[in-house]
C-alpha cells in the first residue's frame, strides 16, 4: 500500500496489484494444500525402467493340475475386474520455472491454462485431465520436489517394434540352366561378334554377377 499527496487531516491510499508469488512460494502452497488435504510424505525410492509402484497380482486363469494320473487338469478362470477402468500411476515434477508428468514437456506456472489444474492439487484433488486418463479407474499421484532444479527432459525409453511385417523369399532363388555348353559357346560367340570395339580408345572390364 503506498501513500499519495495530501496534507495532515487527509490524504489518498493506493494499493497496487496483487504481487505475484515466486516458483518457490507457489511450490510451498501445492504441497502445503496437498498435506492439508491428506497427502502423506514417502521416501523417494528409485525404480528400474518400467517398474510400477504396485505390484499388480496375476488375474488370469490357469489349470489346477489332477492329484492321480488319471485325473484330468482342470482350468480355473481368473479374477474379473471389478471395474472397466484402470490404475494409473502419474509423478508431478515441480520444477524452477514449471512442472512436468512423467516424463512429458515443461508446463509453466503462469500459463493460465495450467491454473485450473495447478488449483486442484493445491486442493488436494486429482485433476479432470489425470481422471480422464484412468476411465473410471485409482489414480496414484506422486509429488516430487525439483524447485532447485531446471528442467531436462528425460531420454525417452526405448521400445521395441511391435507392428507387422512380410517375410520375404530366397535372396538367391534357383536358377536352371537349360542350355547345353555348346549352344552356350555358340551364344558367346554371336555376342562377340556384334560388338564392335574401337582399339584407338582405352578399355575397360566391367564384372557382372548375378544371384
Amino acid at each position: 500500500r503506498f501513500y499519495a499527496g495530501g496534507s495532515e487531516r487527509s490524504g489518498q491510499q493506493i494499493v497496487g496489484p496483487p504481487r505475484k508469488k515466486s516458483p518457490n512460494e507457489l511450490v510451498d502452497d501445492l504441497f502445503k494444500g496437498a498435506k492439508e488435504h491428506g497427502a502423506v510424505a514417502v521416501e523417494r525410492v528409485t525404480k528400474s525402467p518400467g517398474e510400477t509402484s504396485k505390484p499388480r497380482p496375476f488375474a488370469g486363469g490357469g489349470y489346477r493340475l489332477g492329484a492321480a494320473p488319471e485325473e484330468e487338469s482342470a482350468y480355473v478362470a481368473g479374477e474379473r475386474r471389478r471395474h472397466s477402468g484402470q490404475d494409473v500411476h502419474v509423478v508431478l515434477k515441480l520444477w524452477k520455472s514449471g512442472f512436468s508428468l512423467d516424463n512429458g514437456e515443461l508446463r509453466s506456472y503462469q500459463d493460465p491454462s495450467n491454473a485450473q489444474f495447478l488449483e486442484s492439487i493445491r486442493r488436494g484433488e486429482v485433476p479432470a485431465e489425470l481422471r480422464r486418463l484412468a476411465h473410471g479407474g485409482q489414480v496414484n499421484l506422486d509429488m516430487e520436489d525439483h524447485r532447485d532444479e531446471d528442467f531436462v527432459k528425460p531420454k525417452g525409453a526405448f521400445k521395441a517394434f511391435t507392428g507387422e511385417g512380410q517375410k520375404l523369399g530366397s535372396t538367391a532363388p534357383q536358377v536352371l540352366n537349360t542350355s547345353s555348353p555348346a549352344q552356350q559357346a555358340e551364344n558367346e560367340a554371336k555376342a562377340c561378334s556384334s560388338v564392335s570395339i574401337d582399339e584407338s580408345q582405352p578399355t575397360t572390364n566391367i564384372q557382372i554377377r548375378l544371384p
